[in-house]
């Protein structure tokens, strides 16, 4: 009985420290890598064992992305109220356990796009790169939300790779578009934990941008919606895509009403509500596919 409990417990742990019990991250990521397949793809659906390779490979490269962000920040997060009862700052899984974790859940991702072609397993190595290196720039880097953006990302090319077999300039677009959003919905994240990052020495876009922070993330949105509709222009895109980003455009202003006292509960309400802003966008291009 102590035995079960006991791997019970070690389970637990480790499903919370690849946040499987929060998966607005994973949402995050899987959002703009469906609006890649989808622009990417002749017909109104990708090919479904590449759809099913890119949803797999997301959940465990997010997880493994977790794991070594608690790795990176083990010495900083028992200091932030939000993060002190993460496993790994409290003491319930070792740094060589996430570590191990990491590599892993690494290798079956790997494994996952064998079947593709050579150019996404070419992109798999910088993919790998900016995961395992992201957290570490929040030492350095004044704005690390958009290095974020460029990690969370990649699946963009890998996902024009894998249906085109190139990496056309509308995925480089595409991807820039994904930075301006990760550096919006990430310094809603970063107002949250703002005072113990002052503290503590870490470098994010909410302490660069100080008094300016919810004008800098209502830019970010307008530079990313402003990115996707020309895309839609390039790729000749319908009315239900331009819906979906009139919906978009609408969620975005709803969180200016959310941040704008810098409040950091409704701050963080905003972050989560991102998941909508992408599915908004995700929608309208799937309808716009379907009925074309």
């Amino acid at each position: 009985m102590k035995l079960t409990e006991t791997l019970l417990a070690r389970l637990d742990a480790y499903e919370r420290l690849v946040r499987l019990d929060k998966p607005i991250g994973t949402l995050l990521l899987l959002w703009p890598t469906f609006w890649a397949l989808w622009f990417a793809s002749p017909g109104w659906h990708p090919d479904l064992l590449v759809l099913w390779i890119f949803f797999l490979g997301t959940v465990l490269m997010r997880s493994a992305g977790c794991a070594i962000n608690d790795y990176a920040d083990r010495n900083f997060d028992g200091h932030v109220q939000r993060t002190r009862n993460r496993p790994l700052a409290a003491g319930e899984v070792s740094p060589k356990e996430a570590l191990a974790l990491a590599g892993v859940l690494s290798l079956l991702a790997f494994m996952l796009i064998l079947p593709l072609n050579r150019l996404v397993l070419e992109l798999s190595l910088p993919a790998l790169f900016l995961a395992g290196s992201y957290p570490y720039t929040k030492r350095f880097l004044a704005i690390p939300q958009a290095y974020l953006g460029i990690a969370f990302g990649f699946g963009i090319p890998m996902a024009y790779a894998a249906v085109q077999n190139q990496v056309p300039v509308q995925a480089w677009v595409m991807l820039l578009a994904n930075v301006f959003w990760a550096v919006a919905y990430d310094t809603e994240y970063a107002m949250v934990d703002r005072e113990d990052d002052l503290k503590i020495g870490i470098r994010t876009s909410a302490i660069t941008f100080g008094r300016h922070d919810v004008t800098a993330i209502m830019v970010c949105y307008a530079m990313t919606i402003g990115l996707l509709a020309w895309l839609g222009w390039y790729a000749h895109r319908g009315a239900f895509f331009y819906a979906g980003l009139c919906v978009a455009a609408v969620i975005a202003v709803y969180h200016y009403a959310l941040i704008r006292n810098r409040e950091p509960e409704r701050c963080f309400k905003a972050f989560l509500h991102n998941n909508w802003l992408g599915a908004s966008v995700f929608a309208g291009l799937l309808l716009d596919a379907m009925l074309r």
